[in-house]
């Protein structure tokens, strides 16, 4: 009898778990399930510098990241013997430090937010302090270098062939690589593919005012260049309450135990595509939940910050102003506008709805 031929075994953990596991959870939903989605743009911008000659051995790296991008570095750097120091603020847990420092990692804590920008402006001050102390350095800034969402042409390939035709991609927003690249690459053969974006509140990505947010990983106090606002058709900011709770129903309903920010894109995606049933839509998880067993999926935690027993909302209110977005789930008609068009239109508006009420 003739042993079954096996596939052949990947060379590392990076190339093993680079790409997701796309999975049908609905008749018209996909979601693209990642172990780790930073580590795609993490391999692919390391990849990108040492070709062009830009990271070489003994090369130190330098990043800003409080989060999985970290991790992701922080993983590709150990197996190809980069020194790697990371940047990030007191919303770095104790597990995500330890692995850093367990895979080789510097880790710098700003305990200080700035004045304007926060903690990622301070983190992006002291990156630029660290500069002048590691002569031979290369920052990858996912925030800024156009090699993070050109990464995601693997994704976009791999939902093409395997799906086939996707007519509303839906994913968390945070330094813009994901959606805005994914989408970018899909549209060569869809243009009209919907793109929805989802944050949460309060975050200047889509046009907010800066303010202290519950749900890691959504959000951002500054605007990341590599967020292509023209390249969305409608953005949500989702609460808290409802991120989380579909957080665990992720889990309790279709055994993927996600994150808060999949949480985030799942409670987005499943509104939307039962509210068009007849469009196929594929939905990002970004990283799986170990990190987040100690909070959102712990009931303690949830009630100590009040949203254990809040009622579920079954749809977002939609809003034309981001500023009116503050507080639960909403929606907006982002209309593939610029950040300045998609505000000077919400001022217009609102100034017009004023006019009238007087």
């Amino acid at each position: 009898m003739r042993s079954p031929t096996l596939p052949a075994a990947s060379r590392s953990v990076v190339d093993a778990t680079v790409l997701p596991r796309l999975i049908r959870i609905g008749p018209n939903l996909c979601v693209a399930a990642f172990t780790l989605m930073k580590l795609l743009p993490a391999r692919f911008m390391l990849d990108r510098a040492e070709q062009r000659g830009e990271l070489k051995p003994g090369t130190t790296v330098l990043e800003t990241s409080s989060g999985t991008f970290a991790l992701g570095l922080a993983m590709v750097c150990r197996l190809r013997g980069y020194p790697l120091v990371i940047v990030g603020d007191p919303a770095i847990d104790p597990a995500l430090c330890r692995r850093l420092g367990e895979l080789g990692a510097q880790v710098e804590i700003c305990t200080e937010p700035s004045p304007n920008g926060g903690f990622q402006q301070a983190r992006l001050d002291r990156l630029a302090e660290l500069r002048s102390r590691y002569p031979d350095h290369y920052v990858p800034g996912q925030y800024h270098n156009p090699d993070n969402p050109n990464a995601y042409a693997a994704v976009a390939e791999q939902i093409a062939e395997t799906v086939g035709a996707v007519d509303c991609l839906v994913g968390p927003v945070g330094s813009g690589g994901s959606t805005g690249g994914t989408a970018a690459f899909l549209r060569l053969l869809q243009p009209r593919m919907r793109l929805i974006g989802v944050d949460t509140s309060p975050s200047t990505i889509f046009g907010q005012a800066d303010g202290p947010r519950v749900v890691r990983g959504l959000g951002n106090s500054l605007v990341p260049p590599n967020v292509s606002h023209d390249a969305y058709d409608e953005v949500h900011w989702a609460g808290p309450a409802e991120v989380c709770r579909a957080t665990r129903e992720l889990h309790a309903r279709h055994a993927l135990f996600m994150g808060p920010t999949s949480g985030a894109s799942f409670l987005v995606a499943r509104w939307y595509a039962e509210r068009n049933p007849g469009s196929q839509v594929v939905a990002f998880l970004p990283d799986e939940g170990h990190r987040y067993q100690e909070t959102v999926y712990r009931d303690e935690w949830l009630a100590e910050r009040g949203l254990l027993d809040v009622p579920a909302t079954a749809a977002p209110r939609t809003v034309t102003d981001p500023g009116d977005a503050v507080g639960g789930w909403a929606r907006m008609l982002w209309r593939r506008r610029s950040l300045d068009d998609a505000l000077r239109e919400a001022r217009r508006d609102r100034g017009t709805a004023l006019g009238e009420a007087r």
